[in-house]
């Protein structure tokens, strides 16, 4: 899978929630984009990975 950029081996079966938590993000304060499509948070668990997706994560950060 392509992951921000990177290609990264994918475990077999893994949903995107999974796929976020085991890489430590607070599912509340990202934005998630798979297949140039944004993902509703409502369905990280729904959905699941394949090794020819695409995956980009935006964070939210304050500033000014």
């Amino acid at each position: 899978m392509k992951f921000n950029g990177t290609l990264i081996p994918l475990e077999k079966g893994q949903t995107l929630l999974d796929f976020l938590k085991a890489q430590n993000y607070d599912v509340t304060k990202i934005a998630v984009v798979l297949n140039d499509t944004i993902i509703p948070k409502a369905t990280y668990n729904d959905v699941m990975l394949h090794d020819e997706d695409t995956l980009e994560i935006v964070r939210f950060v304050g500033g000014g």
